[in-house]
């Protein structure tokens, strides 16, 4: 930051009189700015590590943080340590994104009436109003579910009816 700003303002003052101001050493100052001109081993290193980091992180589609990516990484002959692979991902600002929780929303073990299969998979119609269809939906709201049925004509794909509880009843969702 000092040596940006002693960068920044070295046609206006000179480069000595500045690094004396900021409390730096003018050598310092010096070997930062050839530091920016010619990348060192160290970054190259660090460049291409990042570069297979970065590729092991997407193809796992951002689901595995540095453990994972580190067992991924030496199964595939990358001999790394857990915490380098943890900073290049900090480097690069990618961050793992964890796994939803799996949630069963279907009880198929009911005593309740079960509509019969008419359609038997043929979803095709050559008219309006000769085949419909019905879904539930489950919708997450801060105050807790709802329950959206929706009624749509396969022919136009529009909404014939529809209803909205907050409670799934076994009865029609029009009582």
């Amino acid at each position: 930051m000092k040596y940006a700003f002693i960068h920044q303002h070295r046609q206006a003052f000179s480069v000595q009189r500045l690094c004396q101001s900021v409390g730096v050493a003018r050598r310092g100052y010096y070997a930062w700015r050839h530091r920016d001109d010619v990348p060192s081993v160290r970054r190259h290193r660090q460049a291409a590590l990042d570069h297979r980091v970065d590729s092991a992180f997407h193809r796992k589609q951002g689901r595995s943080g540095a453990p994972r990516l580190t067992l991924n990484l030496k199964d595939n002959g990358l001999s790394i340590n857990r915490k380098t692979v943890a900073a290049s991902l900090r480097r690069q600002g990618l961050r793992a994104r964890a796994a939803r929780r799996f949630k069963a929303t279907t009880n198929s073990r009911h005593n309740l009436a079960v509509a019969p299969n008419l359609l038997l998979q043929d979803f095709l119609a050559v008219a309006p109003n000769q085949k419909w269809v019905g879904d539930i939906i489950y919708l997450w709201t801060d105050e807790g579910w709802l329950y959206l049925a929706v009624l749509p004509d396969l022919y136009s794909c529009k909404v014939i009816g529809w209803a909205m509880r907050e409670r799934m009843h076994d009865r029609g969702a029009c009582c």
